[in-house]
């Protein structure tokens, strides 16, 4: 029987929202495979409680658990996904793709000699499964065949439902992975400590572009009322006027919050690849004719340095 392995994504034992999407995304395509076993691999230190909550998902749970897993460093986890694929005999390694899962793929797909199908938006079929993905910034959709017998498969987290829990808890194995070949080591990371929610996680986000002119304090106002996160234009990043952590779009992060507010945004299609699943666009440009408003729910034609002002006030008093 086929097995569908999931790779889980960690932080210090918490499990990322976009592993509940992955696993959603895994569920689905071991359905698909004709009822597949489902098995997740999470490697790191001091798993307990991340083990025992993925579990409730799959119906097997691999843990890697040691001080040279500790670190996302890409290398060793691609060993230790390797591995772990092999031992189950994986026909599909799945994982979502995030700025953590677009790193880790390619150097599983490489170690394994397997064909991969990237930021994978729908799978279609039963029993030989395509994978639909989006090409040249969105503006086609193609239905790709991966031919190999083991396939390396990235998901995005905001076009898969997150995994409901399975009728009852899966088994959790310890897992025995060597990162000796690892050619990379760990050395420090420079953490941004923010009190605001983290960009692919945020049920709000306000993102800021060029209309901007590089002063924030609007929108991190209105990111701070509604307790929601700051995201940037690529224009933004570009130049300097924030980190590049912020942007939102097809060479940034994608993202589908409860509420997406663009201020200063034209709207290119670049962007809007990674902003147009947001249950709701509310869109504040002062240009009729800026693309943002035909994706956008809501739209206000207005300086943003007196609509976002406003806004803040309005969102303080209901609060």
């Amino acid at each position: 029987m086929a097995t569908v392995l999931v790779i889980a994504e960690q932080v210090k034992g918490q499990l990322k929202k976009a592993t509940f999407h992955a696993l959603g995304a895994g569920r689905d395509l071991a359905k698909r495979l004709g009822g597949a076993e489902l098995h997740v691999l999470v490697a790191g230190a001091n798993l307990g409680e991340a083990a025992k909550q993925l579990a409730e998902y799959a119906g097997t749970v691999h843990v890697v658990d040691g001080a040279a897993f500790e670190h996302a460093v890409a290398e060793t986890n691609a060993l230790a996904a390797v591995a772990a694929a092999k031992a189950t005999s994986a026909s599909h390694v799945v994982l979502a793709a995030t700025t953590w899962g677009k790193d880790l793929a390619p150097r599983i797909a490489a170690r394994l000699g397997a064909g991969i199908a990237s930021d994978v938006l729908a799978l279609v079929g039963e029993g030989t499964v395509h994978f639909k993905r989006a090409m040249w910034a969105g503006n086609a959709v193609a239905t790709v065949e991966v031919t190999t017998p083991i396939k390396v498969v990235t998901v995005r987290p905001t076009e898969f439902a997150p995994a409901e829990k399975a009728a009852a808890a899966g088994a959790v194995q310890a897992f025995a992975a060597d990162a000796g070949a690892a050619k990379t080591k760990f050395v420090s990371f420079a953490e941004v400590k923010s009190a605001r929610p983290e960009l692919a996680d945020a049920r709000v986000v306000i993102a800021g572009g060029r209309g901007t002119k590089g002063d924030f304090k609007p929108i991190e106002a209105l990111a701070d009322t509604l307790g929601g996160a700051v995201g940037a234009s690529r224009a933004v990043c570009d130049a300097g006027w924030q980190p590049n952590d912020l942007q939102v779009g097809q060479t940034g992060k994608v993202v589908a919050p409860q509420l997406y507010v663009a201020a200063g945004i034209s709207g290119a299609i670049q962007h809007l690849a990674g902003m147009k699943g947001s249950k709701v666009i509310v869109a504040i440009n002062k240009d009729p004719e800026a693309p943002i408003f035909q994706v956008a729910d809501y739209g206000l034609v207005a300086d943003l340095f007196k609509a976002l002002p406003e806004l803040t006030d309005a969102a303080a008093k209901l609060k």
